[in-house]
């Protein structure tokens, strides 16, 4: 089938199976175009804490599935491709964080929601890069704090807030791959055209940006900035496709990734999230296949410190 014909044949399944299809903004653009919602890790997992939907079915990498799982038990969630995991995620295992909660005793842990369910359930408070600014200066400030797993956002915050933290050194590694030479290039080649920078980025991007904030915050600042006719954009690429959208004349110039030899892409993405195509979902949807599930002891453990997020947002 065409993607014409897929994008129509995912709408009929979606509506005979009373199934939500929800995107994040780093989906390819034809699979953003498809879901009944798309946003950033907070947006869908309020969306997913609402829905009415008998099955979620989640198009973006592992964890957010798992998240709507723990937010919704009694549902059936779907994700086009099980092996669309997460190089932050990865980065920090349940054990590990397990031993360095104990190495501090009287701390506590916020963790980013780029982490699985085991490391959630260890977790007193997840955030995202919308609301972990917020949530860190509602704590009183001689409360210490362990922050993971990444490292660049958990020093945004820190110089932000004043706030010294024991931070985990974990990485998205496209957030972390920006080229700091190529960036100083474009900003020469246009300097009418502001930076605009996800706290995932390393402190050398982030000293270069005009505006640091989530993907969400990102796009409204493009949204509410129609008049400006260029923007520099330094997080994953897919999310340029709603900036487009919300103003189609704008020249939006991606900051390319570090190169190796040999490696010429200007492209900054997301392979896992890239995982996700029209055909996979499609028949994930057809097939109810495949299933995310969480244990239900983890499950019950790392819906606190979710809904702690959500309430505090």
């Amino acid at each position: 089938m065409t993607n014409s014909e897929l994008a129509k044949a995912i709408r009929q399944l979606a509506a005979d199976k009373h199934a939500v299809i929800m995107a994040h903004y780093y989906q390819r653009a034809e699979v953003q175009d498809v879901a009944d919602c798309i946003g950033d890790s907070l947006a869908l997992a309020q969306q997913a804490a609402k829905t009415d939907a008998e099955i979620i079915v989640l198009c973006g990498v592992h964890f957010m599935a798992e998240t709507a799982k723990i937010l919704c038990p009694q549902k059936k969630v779907l994700i086009p491709d099980m092996n669309a995991g997460c190089s932050l995620a990865d980065s920090c295992k349940a054990a590990d964080l397990s031993a360095w909660k104990d190495a501090h005793p009287g701390y506590k842990v916020i963790s980013y929601v780029n982490t699985s369910a085991d490391v959630k359930a260890l977790t007193d408070i997840v955030v995202t890069s919308s609301n972990a600014l917020k949530i860190v200066q509602s704590l009183p400030k001689d409360q210490p704090i362990l922050f993971g797993p990444d490292h660049n956002l958990g020093q945004y915050i820190s110089q932000m807030t004043g706030r010294k933290m024991a931070i985990w050194d974990g990485a998205c590694h496209v957030h972390s791959r920006f080229s700091v030479e190529a960036l100083i290039a474009l900003k020469r080649e246009h300097p009418d055209a502001p930076v605009l920078a996800h706290p995932e980025c390393k402190q050398a991007i982030l000293t270069l940006a005009d505006v640091i904030g989530s993907t969400q915050a990102l796009l409204n600042y493009v949204k509410s900035h129609t008049e400006t006719r260029k923007f520099i954009i330094a997080t994953e690429t897919g999310v340029m496709h709603e900036m487009q959208k919300a103003c189609p004349d704008a020249l939006l110039l991606p900051v390319p990734p570090e190169v190796t030899e040999g490696v010429g892409c200007m492209c900054n993405e997301c392979e896992y999230m890239r995982m996700v195509t029209l055909e996979k979902l499609y028949n994930c949807l057809k097939n109810e296949s495949p299933e995310v599930q969480v244990d239900e002891t983890i499950a019950k453990q790392a819906i606190v410190p979710i809904r702690r997020m959500l309430e505090m947002s």
